[in-house]
C-alpha cells in the first residue's frame, strides 16, 4: 500500500558538503500490519516518516501511496490524501490553544455532528480524559495533551497513522495504554511508530531498524511469524 524506492533525502550545509538524513530506501508497507522504526536520535527515523508522508520531498527517489507517486500529484491532491487517508501523531502535540480538547479533536473532521461528537468523546474516554473535555490545553499536563492529539490523529479513522516519539511525554503506564488504543486500530489501518524505545513496539508485526539514514535490518518479530503461521495453516 505504501512504498519507498530508491529514496535519498539530502541536506546541502555547505556549498560542497552533502549530509544524508536518508540513504538509498527501499521499503514497502503493507495495509492493516504495525511498523516500528527503531534508532538512536539523529538516525534518520523522523526523516523516514516524513518522506513516507510526504511531508519531506525526496531528494532523489519515489513514494507511492496505492499505486500512486506522491511526488506526481499536486498539492490540492497530496492535502486531500493527508486529510482523508492519513492520521498524524508528532512528538509536539501542536493542540490549539482556544479549543477545547473536544473541539481541538474535531479538528481534522471539521465537523460537530453527532457521530464525530461521540466518537471523539469515545476516544477521549478511552484515553483517560473523559473528565478533561471541556477544558483548554494549558489547562492539562504535557501527556494528557499528547494523548488528546492521539484521539485528533484517529478521528477521522484513516488508514494509515504515522506516529512520531508520541511517548516520550507519557509516564509508562500512559504510554502502554496509549500503544494499546491505536493498536485497537489496527484492523483498519496501517500503525507506523517512530520511537528510540523498543519497549513501546510490543505488538509490532515489523521492526525497521534505522542507523546513519539507512535501513540495517527489517525484523519480524514474533507476531508476524505468528501470523504467516496461522494463515499458512488456513490455507492448508
Amino acid at each position: 500500500m505504501l512504498s519507498i524506492k530508491n529514496g535519498s533525502l539530502i541536506y546541502d550545509l555547505k556549498k560542497d558538503t552533502k549530509t544524508y538524513a536518508l540513504k538509498n530506501i527501499n521499503l514497502t508497507l503493507e495495509e492493516q500490519k504495525f511498523y516500528g522504526i527503531l534508532g538512536p536520535s539523529g538516525s534518520g527515523k523522523s526523516s523516514l516518516l516524513y518522506a513516507l508522508s510526504s511531508l519531506k520531498k525526496l531528494t532523489k527517489g519515489d513514494v507511492s501511496y496505492k499505486k500512486e507517486q506522491l511526488s506526481k500529484l499536486g498539492d490540492e491532491k497530496l492535502a486531500s490524501i493527508r486529510k482523508t487517508d492519513f492520521g498524524f501523531i508528532f512528538q509536539k502535540h501542536f493542540l490549539i490553544s482556544y479549543l477545547t480538547i473536544l473541539e481541538n479533536v474535531l479538528v481534522p473532521v471539521n465537523s460537530t455532528s453527532k457521530y464525530y461528537k461521540n466518537r471523539a468523546k469515545e476516544l477521549l474516554s478511552e484515553l483517560g480524559l473523559e473528565h478533561q473535555m471541556n477544558k483548554k490545553p494549558y489547562q492539562l499536563s504535557g501527556g494528557q495533551c499528547q494523548r488528546v492529539a492521539i484521539a485528533r490523529a484517529l478521528i477521522n479513522e484513516p488508514n494509515v497513522i504515522f506516529a512520531d516519539e508520541i511517548t516520550a511525554s507519557l509516564d509508562h503506564k500512559s504510554a502502554e495504554n496509549a500503544m494499546k488504543v491505536l493498536q485497537k486500530y489496527r484492523n483498519g489501518a496501517t500503525l507506523i511508530v517512530v520511537t528510540h524505545d523498543p519497549s513501546i513496539l510490543k505488538g509490532a508485526d515489523e521492526i525497521i531498524h534505522i542507523w546513519d539514514g539507512e535501513i540495517k535490518d527489517i525484523e519480524m518479530t514474533l507476531q508476524a511469524s505468528k501470523h504467516f503461521s496461522e494463515r499458512g495453516q488456513h490455507q492448508s
